[in-house]
Formats: C-alpha cells, structure tokens, sequence
C-alpha cells in the first residue's frame, strides 16, 4: 500500500504540472496515443489508468482530468472497459466550466490471434454515455459510438498498429466521421518505449472540419506493474488542434496458471 500511495501522490503531482502547463483542468485520448492496438488484456487481469489529457484547439480548450480508465480481461481475447472523467471547458470568450463528462464503455475482442506469419486483429467498439451536462460543454448530450478494427505486429524491440473505424453521433450540431491511425513504436532499453504516430478522422461537427495530427510520446517502467505514460502532438492538417497526454498506469491480477501481469498498457482510441 506505501508503494501505491507513493506512486499516486507522484500522479497527483504530475498532474499538477500539466495543469500548471497548459493553463487550467479542462479532451478523449488513448493511453499515451491516439490509434489503438487489438491487444486485449489478460484473462483475469486488470488495468487502471489515472490520468489528464489536452486538447487546444483556437476556439475552445477542454481538459480530461483526474480521469480514471478501467479495464479487465473477463475471457480470453476480451476485455471490458470503462473511463470516468472530470472535465472541463473554456470556450475562447472565456467562461470555463468543469464537472463530470461523458463515461466510455467498451468490449475489444481479438478474433485473429498474432504469428511470426501474421498479425493480430481485433475490433473495439465503444459508447460514450451522456453523463456530462452538454449545456455546460461537458458533454455531448446524446450516446454516441466509435466502431473501430484494428491490427498489430511485433518483432524484436519493434511493435506496429494501427487501423480505422466510424463514429456514429446523431446528437444536434454533431456529425458522423470515420477516423483512422497508424504507429511505430520501440523498446529502447532501461524500462523506456517511446512511439509516434499519424491520427486522422473527418468532421465531427456541422460545418466543422477534420484533421490530422502527429503524435510522438512513450512509457517508462516505474517498476512491477507499474509505468509513467506521456505524449504530445499537433494537427497538420485541417482544424487546429494541439493534445497531451500524462498519466499513471497499473496492472495486477490473474488466477493460478495465468501469465504474470506486466507493465505494458494497452491503447484507448479517443477522437472527438
């Protein structure tokens, strides 16, 4: 419990800073990155993430944070997921408003399994619940659904994934979009794996724009079961968009016979 403790009181901290940062505690992300994997959690296994993310954009700054994802292998190649945040939202006229957002529920499931020959492949699908007061910016006001595939490979020090999905929102004002990401990532030693990625999807809103961001950012072993995440991008193409993410990750579990539980987070997509 002291090494626990000791760990979210240096999250406390960090996320401190980057609310220091960026200006305030105003959103969704995947941990650290944008795209995804198909990578489910182990059977019996369970991993926590408290973390904040950024988004700054010209018109509005909004801010996941504390924010809580929970996610637990309940079969084998599937895996139940939840995320809890507090968020806020300044609009470029000012006026912020915090409090709790939208909540995300999902289940990935790998239907093909990786080999030296081929990838793994899995799907990912998601609803946001319209928790958060839409009329305070902090939410999105109806349920709305991310329905994502996505694809893995991994040889030696070197991971790849990537893939591409829709969003289904009907709620006034909003817009249905695909979206799709890919990224590189490596083990360089000493506990660090640092990536990057490009994240693209089209408009969310009426009369909006898409884009497309550069994403670069990592994870540091802390120790058992235990990393730091980070990660910060801009768009490069369409609507201007600046993100980060920080945040705390933690693993355990598993019955006799299961795999031991490793540090080694799984991916959140979060495009909107």
């Amino acid at each position: 419990m002291g090494f626990l403790a000791d760990r979210l009181r240096a999250l406390a901290v960090l996320l401190a800073a980057l609310a220091a940062v960026v200006g305030a505690v105003p959103a969704g992300a995947g941990p650290p990155f944008l795209t995804d994997d198909p990578e489910p959690v182990d059977l019996g296994h369970w991993e926590a993430y408290a973390f904040g993310t950024l988004d700054s954009a010209r018109d509005l700054r909004s801010v996941d944070g504390p924010a809580f994802e929970l996610n637990f292998g309940a079969a084998r190649g599937l895996q139940l997921h939840l995320v809890a945040p507090l968020t806020s939202a300044t609009p470029a006229g000012g006026g912020s408003a915090s409090g709790l957002g939208d909540v995300e529920v999902g289940v990935k499931y790998r239907f093909v399994e990786e080999t030296d020959g081929r990838p793994q492949v899995g799907v990912f699908p998601m609803a946001e619940l319209p928790t958060g007061d839409s009329a305070r910016g902090l939410g999105n006001g109806r349920v709305w659904f991310r329905l994502p595939v996505w694809v893995q490979k991994s040889w030696g020090p070197w991971t790849t994934y990537g893939g591409a999905g829709y969003a289904i929102n009907r709620a006034p004002g909003a817009a249905s979009y695909p979206f799709a990401g890919w990224l590189l990532q490596r083990d360089v030693g000493g506990g660090l794996t640092l990536g990057a990625e490009a994240y693209a999807h089209g408009a969310d809103a009426e009369g909006g724009r898409g884009g497309a961001i550069l994403n670069a950012g990592g994870m540091l072993d802390l120790g058992p079961g235990f990393s730091l995440l980070f990660s910060a991008g801009h768009t490069v193409a369409g609507e201007r968009h600046g993100v980060a993410y920080l945040g705390l990750y933690w693993t355990w579990g598993g019955g006799p016979g299961a795999a031991p539980a490793v540090a080694v987070p799984s991916r959140r997509d979060p495009a909107h």
